[in-house]
């Protein structure tokens, strides 16, 4: 049992340490939709741009600035633990997701 509870403690470990494999934009933008809204239509928490329209460029742009600390303004941290959660498949699925709506 006790070897058990290591193998786990170190799948959690690794599970919540590393970007997530979420190449299903969709599914991703899931986590999104509290602040952004079902068709990324409202300005979250009061302080962002409205995202619907923008093409996926301007996305991924705007993603990996919040992963790499070059982007954005007051909500500037909330984002980066959120996309810190993706990696670079999932941050384009949920760009193309997102310009497509």
């Amino acid at each position: 049992m006790k070897k058990f509870s290591g193998i786990l403690f170190a799948a959690c470990a690794f599970t919540f340490s590393s970007p997530m494999v979420m190449a299903d934009g969709a599914a991703a933008f899931q986590t999104c939709v509290e602040c952004h809204g079902a068709n990324a239509e409202k300005v979250a928490m009061g302080k962002s741009q409205v995202i619907k329209g923008w093409p996926a460029t301007q996305i991924v742009d705007a993603l990996n600035g919040y992963k790499a600390g070059t982007y954005g303004g007051p909500l500037k941290a909330l984002m980066k633990v959120q996309v810190d959660k993706l990696d670079d498949a999932s941050v384009q699925a949920v760009a193309d997701y997102i310009s497509g709506l």
